[in-house]
């Protein structure tokens, strides 16, 4: 048997693309909650306001691109956009019919995230608004019913939107008090219900979208590098002080990761390749292996970079590393320094270049059959910590058929494929894995796009890309292949 016979087979959501209810029970807003919808096609938007009352809304996408509001204008809600954090698809009223669905289905884990500013409306309120404690408390109590462990983030782009309009984000070094505050908050009430916490989803998506990862309003390099350096202290103290509470507590790194190709055999493409890895392993050689690379150190004096930093800051990197480490995987990547050749080709993909190799879906997407073993490789080999793979999963346009069912065959081959090479990691090369979630297990709003219609959910919800349906729930032909899959721990993966 490959997998462990405790292993955490379940699936994972995030309250800004799922819960809903973003103004009841005294929650306040957060950075999402000021984000519009999009699409494959329109990026989705920031609206902001100015002191004078001029208002517009800026472009937010993924990968890096600059991303700047104008002087003085602050995140907020604006009449005739569309928010789909607001309601989507209504966990908030929906919790118990969903849980269930979910313990139908064998979860043994469940991850979701915590939204903060349902706990403290503001970031940094004197005390937190016990009915978002209380909601939450529902959740685990629930969860423990069903014999589903919760593994819970603590900030999954959920920054409460006063903490922008006060402090510009993470930028600021008040954010780790503050966080420090809410951790321990959160870690005693929930004591002995929760065993498994995440600090921050995909920190790394700092470098790729500065607002949703950490409430930037200016991407420039110098407060991307003190927001991820704050982040790291935050969680390093958080994982201080779930130790000192609950020595049975265990607080893990979440990354953002996908294996990249060479796309030739010239040495430059090797050295381009080296150096996307270099990046995309800065924060987890800090939060996970407790120290600042050397290169890292060397880019910054290069560029003139300033860090808001105190002597201690790297000793509590170095005593409070993450306890294991999780990461999303989707599939991976092909870069070059030969892009003319590869456009010549025709050979071009969302992320670097296309892999010829591999098939690829409407939103660019390719499924790559050993990404998972390639990954969980590399990161056990550099860090030797428990692994998790939280998030992994394929976005499609679902379509309800006239018998009122989802044949969702897609989804079952991709996630076929994705397991059998997870399954190959652990038997194959002796890595230590903890569990795996699958991504957005019922039907939430796409991150990325802010629509419904990429749907990635074992569970189908009623609701389109402007807000309408009846949220009814509809199991997909792929609940019942992961219900198996989870009763043979793994071993039957056939269709």
């Amino acid at each position: 048997m490959a997998f462990r016979k405790d292993f955490l087979w379940g699936g994972a959501t995030a309250a800004n693309q799922y819960e809903g209810g973003f103004d009841e029970d005294g929650k306040g807003l957060n950075a999402i909650d000021v984000l519009t919808n999009g699409s494959a096609t329109s990026p989705r938007k920031v609206t902001w306001k100015l002191p004078n009352g001029q208002t517009g809304a800026t472009p937010v996408e993924w990968g890096g691109q600059p991303f700047k509001l104008p002087k003085g204008a602050v995140p907020a809600l604006l009449e005739g956009y569309y928010y789909p954090s607001h309601t989507a698809t209504d966990f908030y009223h929906h919790y118990e019919e969903d849980l269930k669905l979910m313990a139908e289905m064998g979860f043994r884990c469940y991850r979701l995230s915590l939204n903060w500013a349902r706990i403290f409306p503001n970031g940094d309120d004197k005390e937190p608004n016990e009915a978002g404690l209380a909601f939450y408390d529902k959740i685990f109590e629930l969860c423990q019913t069903y014999g589903m462990e919760p593994l819970v983030t603590l900030s999954h782009y959920e920054l409460p939107l006063a903490l922008i309009q006060k402090y510009g984000g993470w930028k600021d070094r008040k954010l780790i008090a503050i966080f420090e505050r809410y951790a321990q908050t959160v870690f005693t009430r929930y004591q002995g219900k929760v065993k498994y916490w995440l600090t921050f989803n995909e920190i790394n998506a700092i470098d790729m979208a500065p607002y949703i990862a950490a409430g930037l309003l200016d991407s420039n390099l110098n407060d991307r590098a003190n927001a991820a350096h704050n982040q790291f202290v935050a969680s390093a103290l958080a994982v201080k002080a779930a130790h000192a509470l609950d020595e049975q507590m265990q607080v893990g790194q979440m990354l953002a990761y996908q294996p990249a190709y060479p796309y030739t055999c010239d040495p430059a493409d090797q050295i381009k390749v080296m150096e996307y890895n270099q990046q995309m392993l800065f924060y987890t050689d800090v939060q996970t292996g407790g120290r600042y690379p050397d290169f890292k150190l060397k880019e910054y004096e290069r560029k003139n970079i300033t860090l808001d930093d105190r002597p201690e800051d790297y000793e509590l990197l170095r005593k409070y590393p993450a306890d294991f480490l999780s990461f999303s995987c989707y599939g991976s990547s092909v870069l070059t320094t030969h892009e003319e050749a590869a456009r010549e080709s025709g050979n071009l993909g969302i992320n670097g270049i296309k892999n010829p190799y591999l098939e690829t879906n409407a939103w660019g997407w390719a499924t790559d059959p050993d990404c998972l073993r390639l990954a969980l490789n590399v990161l056990w080999d550099r860090y030797h910590k428990p692994l998790w793979v939280v998030e992994n999963g394929l976005g499609w346009a679902d379509e309800l058929t006239a018998d009122g069912k989802i044949h969702d065959d897609y989804r079952i081959k991709y996630l076929q494929a994705n397991i059998n090479s997870m399954k190959e990691a652990v038997e194959l090369d002796g890595v230590d894995l903890l569990g795996y979630t699958m991504w957005g297990c019922i039907d939430l709003v796409s991150n990325g796009t802010g629509e419904m219609k990429k749907r990635y959910g074992f569970v189908y919800v009623d609701r389109d890309d402007h807000g309408h349906g009846s949220l009814a729930r509809i199991p997909k032909d792929s609940f019942y292949w992961y219900q198996k899959v989870i009763q043979t721990n793994g071993a039957d993966l056939s269709n």
